[in-house]
């Protein structure tokens, strides 16, 4: 699973708008279930920088809309020497429909591929 969903988020990181950082970045989702799909996302910046969107919740939201909820994976692909991971809002936001959830970190230019997961980038999540 891991090699083909970072393809799926690079190839959608082309389509970043970050007019004002730069920074683009892809992310891609995969479904739980006997059926998985995969969807996709990037970021979106806006002159007023708090409409802006990361595209990790791009992707969770487009299979949300679709009618998903439980996942196994997702990957990110970031510019820049190191991958990073998802900011703590984009962790907090899947930590919603996810106890635990593998994540792939990677660069876009594919020198670096990691693996952590939604547990150890945030141990101690916001729940009602």
């Amino acid at each position: 699973m891991k090699g083909w969903l970072v393809e799926k988020a690079r190839e959608a990181r082309k389509n970043a708008y970050a007019p004002y950082s730069g920074y683009c970045v892809g992310a891609a989702i995969a479904t739980s279930g006997t059926d998985p799909a995969t969807f996709t996302g990037v970021n979106v910046e806006n002159a007023s920088y708090g409409a802006t969107v990361c595209a990790e919740r791009v992707a969770l939201h487009a299979a949300i809309a679709a009618g998903h909820r439980d996942f196994s994976a997702i990957a990110v692909v970031t510019p820049g020497p190191e991958a990073a991971p998802p900011c703590g809002l984009c962790l907090q936001v899947l930590s919603e429909f996810c106890d635990d959830l593998v994540i792939y970190l990677a660069t876009a230019d594919g020198a670096e591929v990691r693996e952590t997961s939604l547990q150890e980038l945030l141990p101690t999540r916001f729940s009602l």
